[in-house]
Parts: structure tokens; C-alpha cells; sequence
């Protein structure tokens, strides 16, 4: 079943900010190391799948078949990196809840690698980009029909698309979180996000918006701006996530 709003359900944006900080500040080191570690496997598997993705690219078309080095290198680097990026949006979700919670986690909470909550996270992501895929196959086969009646007309269905991406990804703003800690259903994450976050959606846009601003300010500090932003940006999202969607762990991320 999909959540439903909370008792209070308004959302702060200054007070998630500050609790986030807060959650941040109560483990610091933890945030940054794990954060650090987890680049330092990424890099190997991302580089793996550049290096497979550039030579399936280079290959003469006219070759049926091509190297199977080229695509073991290109799967293993996307699976390698999809599997560990899971693993660290689990661990720094469970860190800063843990933190909120006002406990210190532990490097530990951050490291345990946690199957079914990866596989939630992973099947809601996939659900997201199905809608998105969806959405934009008909604009496109709309835009097809009425650019051959009218090129004018051709730009109506693009509008309507992009505000109904703006609509969507603003809803499903927690999906990371009603992922991990709210239902144990991915198919119910999004109508969860549907059904909390639109009483409150122009808050959490302002949210959003905040966030990408500290992104943007993290991002002049070059890598190590954005070892701090990550755990930060998780932080305050998951601050929010409590507030909206109570703070309950509804799926045992935690245990």
C-alpha cells in the first residue's frame, strides 16, 4: 500500500536544513570516510566501463561481431558500479537516520551491505525511468502526429512533457528514502510520492532548490566540495523525508 501523509504534514525547509546539518555534524569523519571509500571503488568499475564503452564505439560498423573483451569490460564496470553506488546510498541513508535518531553511527552502520534494501532502491529507480520513458514515447509519437498538421503545434506536447518531468521528479524527491525506510514495496513508491509530497509539492521544490544550490557551492570546491555536498544534500532530504512522511522505519533499515 502506498504511504499516506503524516499527522502534521507541512514540510519545513529551513528546520530540515538545520536538523540535516546537525545529523552531519554528530558524525562528520564517518560521513566523509565512508563517502571516500565508497569513490574509491566506484572509480575502478566507472573507468571499466568508459574503457568498454569506447571500444564497442570505435569498432567499424561494418564487423557483425563485436570483441568480448570490450563488452565484459562495459557490463562488469556498469554492474560493478551500479551495485556499489547501492551500497552507498544505503549506507548514508542509514547513517543519517541514525543521526537524526541523535545516535553516532558507526563506520559499521555505514558498511553493511544490506540486499534487500538495495533491491528496492534499485527496482524503484528502474519504475522512475520506466514513467519518465513512457511519458516521453508519447510526447514524442504527439509531437510526430501534430507537427505533420502543424509545426506550431509540435510544441505543445514538449511543454507539457517537460512540466510534467518538473511535476514528477519534484514528487518523487524521497523516493530514496520511501524506498529504504517507508514501504518495502517498489511499486508503491511511487504513489507514495504522489500522495505525500503534492499537498506540499511548492515546499519541497523550494527544498530541491536549496539543495541544488549547496551542490552548486560544493561543486567550486571540486571533489572534496562534493564528499562533503553528498552526505549533506542525504542528510537534509532525509530530515525532510521525517517530517513528511513521520519518522518511522517502516522497513527495518535500521535493525
Amino acid at each position: 500500500m502506498a504511504l499516506t501523509p503524516s499527522s502534521d504534514n507541512s514540510l519545513r525547509v529551513l528546520q530540515a536544513v538545520e536538523d540535516g546539518w546537525g545529523a552531519f555534524c554528530r558524525a562528520p569523519w564517518s560521513f566523509l570516510l565512508f563517502q571516500a571509500l565508497s569513490a574509491l571503488i566506484l572509480l575502478p568499475f566507472a573507468a571499466l566501463a568508459a574503457v568498454g564503452a569506447g571500444r564497442l564505439a570505435k569498432i567499424d560498423e561494418a564487423m557483425a561481431v563485436h570483441p568480448t573483451g570490450a563488452w565484459a569490460a562495459f557490463i562488469v564496470g556498469v554492474i560493478g558500479y551500479v551495485i556499489v553506488a547501492l551500497w552507498t546510498v544505503v549506507g548514508l541513508t542509514r547513517g543519517a537516520w541514525l543521526s537524526l535518531e541523535g545516535r553516532k553511527p558507526c563506520f559499521a552502520d555505514f558498511t553493511r551491505w544490506d540486499r534487500p534494501a538495495s533491491v528496492r532502491l534499485l527496482g524503484s529507480g528502474i519504475l522512475l525511468v520506466v514513467v519518465i520513458a513512457v511519458a516521453g514515447a508519447i510526447a514524442t509519437l504527439i509531437w510526430a502526429g501534430l507537427g505533420r498538421l502543424n509545426e506550431a503545434l509540435s510544441v505543445i506536447p514538449m511543454i507539457v512533457v517537460a512540466i510534467f518531468y518538473i511535476w514528477l521528479l519534484v514528487t518523487q524527491k524521497f523516493l530514496i528514502q520511501v524506498s529504504l525506510l517507508g514501504t518495502a514495496n517498489p511499486l508503491n513508491t511511487i504513489g507514495s510520492g504522489l500522495n505525500v509530497v503534492n499537498p506540499s509539492w511548492w515546499m519541497v521544490l523550494w527544498l530541491a532548490i536549496i539543495e541544488g544550490v549547496i551542490h552548486v557551492i560544493g561543486a567550486l570546491f571540486s571533489y572534496g566540495g562534493l564528499l562533503v555536498v553528498v552526505p549533506l544534500v542525504l542528510c537534509i532530504s532525509t530530515a525532510a523525508f521525517r517530517q513528511l512522511f513521520s519518522a518511522e522505519d517502516r522497513t527495518g533499515l535500521i535493525g
